[in-house]
């Protein structure tokens, strides 16, 4: 026979907790599906909102912790990037090594299931705060890039187009010694890069007139283009409500859309594991992983099993 053993084995801790994690977001999941089930069949015509956390699960990083604290220092301005030419060879550096990151993400799941409402007719307009054009890879038609697209490059003199690939090969022939083995991927196609390859950096300028070429993107600190905001302003007016997935809501230029909601009388649905600016003016928050919670929505939908009576209720998160 085996010795006994004298000691008591202990519990493995960590997988207790990876089980109570997994158990907690099950639960939480069954309870959010017919509750955004019922939101689609009570407001049949929606504006979506998208933020960094759709896409978190492509593998483009995300800036803010469920809190809604920077994960990392803060992003370059507008101002840094126009008036500072040390700030601009950052930038490319970092850029170099992070564009990679956003031109190979693929759309999730959550990305598709949106397109699948799209296509349904309960999506008016999707208006993203991502630049990572995931919408419309997974087939969206009706998106308003609020910040812009990452994946072209503009002349601030000229104001001449290109590809951001494009810019890509000029940034590699320029700077042969710049390895992605020495880079952390960021959110937006940035990368931590160390000092020293930011200083020793090659910015190529416009081929057609020498000037400084800027990623067609709304910084932090810039505007977006009124047509933009009028295009969304008019969507909201006309939807029966709002949906905002996967946002923080800190910066001022989505979270406009949700105060436009409440001040119109539309009705406001939040999908956000953790805290956003908005929360209080929210008629729903839920606080499931918008990818499986989208994905189950859709699929229900497409099969036609729609719940008509609202009232049960939902599972909600502070974001701690």
């Amino acid at each position: 026979m085996y010795a006994r053993c004298s000691k008591r084995i202990k519990p493995d801790i960590a997988a207790q907790v990876r089980t109570k994690a997994y158990n907690g977001a099950m639960n939480c999941l069954n309870t959010d599906v017919p509750a955004l089930q019922r939101f689609l069949h009570n407001h049949a015509r929606l504006v979506v909102i998208t933020g960094a956390g759709i896409s978190a699960s492509s593998g483009i990083p995300t800036y803010r912790d469920r809190g809604g604290s920077w994960k990392h220092s803060a992003p370059i301005t507008h101002q840094e990037f126009v008036s500072d030419p040390a700030k601009r060879q950052r930038y490319w550096s970092r850029s170099l090594l992070g564009w990679p990151v956003v031109r190979d993400a693929k759309p999730n799941l959550a990305h598709r299931a949106l397109t699948r409402l799209e296509q349904l007719g309960h999506i008016d307009l999707l208006v993203t705060q991502n630049v990572d054009r995931l919408h419309q890879r997974a087939g969206s038609a009706k998106v308003v890039d609020l910040h812009g697209r990452i994946d072209q490059v503009r002349c601030t003199q000229c104001n001449a187009n290109t590809s951001r690939e494009s810019v890509q090969w000029r940034l590699l022939r320029d700077n042969p010694h710049h390895s992605a083995e020495l880079a952390a991927p960021r959110p937006d196609g940035d990368a931590d890069v160390p000092i020293a390859l930011v200083e020793s950096f090659t910015v190529p300028p416009c081929e057609y007139c020498g000037g400084v070429l800027i990623p067609d993107v709304v910084f932090f600190g810039g505007s977006i283009p009124k047509s933009r905001v009028a295009e969304c302003n008019e969507a909201i007016a006309s939807a029966d409500a709002v949906v905002a997935i996967g946002s923080s809501l800190q910066v001022f230029s989505g979270f406009r859309f949700c105060r436009l909601a409440g001040q119109l009388g539309k009705s406001l649905a939040i999908i956000n594991p953790g805290r956003t600016q908005a929360d209080a003016l929210a008629n729903l928050k839920l606080g499931s992983d918008c990818e499986p919670l989208l994905q189950a929505v859709a699929t229900g939908m497409s099969d036609g099993a729609i719940p008509s009576a609202p009232g049960s209720p939902s599972c909600t998160s502070d974001g701690g």
